[in-house]
């Protein structure tokens, strides 16, 4: 059976450090923790796990942390988490027979990462990434900040499943260090272009965050995910900015880079919504509910094919006064969120108003 360390980097993390190496304990053969400068009570937690404790100085760099993660493992694979990721029972199971059925090959596997939750538990925005990667090709983590780890050789994809549950989130951080980058006089990668574009977008500099997100896609160096997600974050910026025009023009401008995505399709039922161009609104509602994703795409908010645009014509039809077209809507709505409040005084007042009519 293939073996497994598993490789991470903490700082201050008591709260959550706990809950994650409960989860994770019985599926690997060695825990390695990296810590970067803790003040709080994470290595005593870390210890009723493992004594494999490394001291790292922290220089503002997650990738060299990570990189120096690795290199204490000694088992033929690694696996690396964040602390306030978990693996949940039925993942716990799946990565008990993903090791058991362990593809000879493999160079690296991939596991979905749940990111976000609706109402009822169920995952409601996912990505990808590389989890288990063989040791003895090297794979390095690039970037100081939002590191990713390059992988190459023959990948695999896997459905096991790490779960992000944060309990808190320094929100300074990231954006400190992109600004201590750009102030020192170095360039920024197409990669860091963007994500401190999205920092910037996040503490409300919209018009800076213009100006990185519009550098990014002129390099054209941008995977086509990011170059899309670029275009949605370029509408974000003009929607706060009050400017309707250039929000359009922007989620528009992602069709240059692949096949409409369903986001696009909810942004731009949402833009007509907004102006009372109802039909405009539905048919672009409608698109997201029909459009084919690829299988194992990268990003996906399952929320723009569920859920929402079946809400969003439930309301369209109503001020059609097409009402049994919108009750069928918010049915179809209540089948993803049965609880939810909105959808709940829809179906009692889509009672009320059918029962007039029969």
């Amino acid at each position: 059976m293939v073996t497994i360390s598993l490789c991470m980097i903490v700082k201050n993390e008591e709260e959550v450090i706990g809950r994650c190496l409960e989860s994770v304990k019985d599926l690997v053969d060695e825990i390695n923790i990296v810590d970067t400068g803790s003040t709080d009570n994470t290595k005593q937690v870390v210890e009723q796990f493992t004594d494999r404790i490394f001291d790292f100085e922290w220089i503002h760099h997650f990738a060299a942390a990570r990189n120096y993660s690795f290199q204490q493992a000694t088992k033929e694979f690694i696996l690396w988490l964040d602390a306030d990721d978990v693996f949940t029972e039925e993942d716990q199971k799946k990565f008990k027979a993903l090791k058991d059925s362990f593809p000879a090959d493999s160079d690296a596997i991939s596991m979905n990462y749940n990111l976000s939750f609706d109402d009822e538990g169920n995952v409601n925005s996912l990505l990808r990434r590389y989890r288990l990667v063989k040791r003895d090709k090297q794979f390095q983590w690039i970037g100081a900040v939002h590191e990713y780890l390059e992988v190459g050789g023959t990948l695999h994809d896997s459905d096991v499943a790490v779960s992000h549950l944060p309990l808190s989130h320094d929100h300074t951080r990231n954006i400190s260090i992109y600004k201590q980058l750009v102030q020192s006089g170095e360039s920024l990668s197409p990669r860091d272009t963007f994500y401190y574009a999205n920092e910037l977008l996040d503490h409300g500099h919209y018009e800076e965050a213009i100006f990185y997100y519009e550098q990014f896609l002129t390099s054209k160096l941008g995977w086509i995910e990011d170059n899309i997600r670029t275009c949605f974050k370029l509408a974000d910026c003009y929607s706060n900015l009050n400017d309707k025009e250039n929000n359009l023009t922007s989620i528009l401008r992602s069709f240059e880079y692949d096949i409409p995505r369903p986001e696009a399709c909810c942004r731009l039922g949402f833009h007509f919504m907004e102006q009372v161009k109802n039909y405009e609104a539905i048919f672009w509602y409608e698109q997201a509910l029909v459009i084919i994703q690829k299988p194992n795409a990268p990003f996906q908010d399952k929320s723009f094919t569920t859920w929402l645009p079946h809400l969003q014509l439930c309301v369209l039809y109503d001020r059609l006064q097409q009402y049994e077209l919108a009750n069928a809507h918010n049915e179809l709505a209540r089948t993803f969120l049965p609880n939810d409040k909105k959808i709940l005084f829809n179906k009692n007042y889509f009672e009320r108003i059918l029962k007039k009519e029969s």
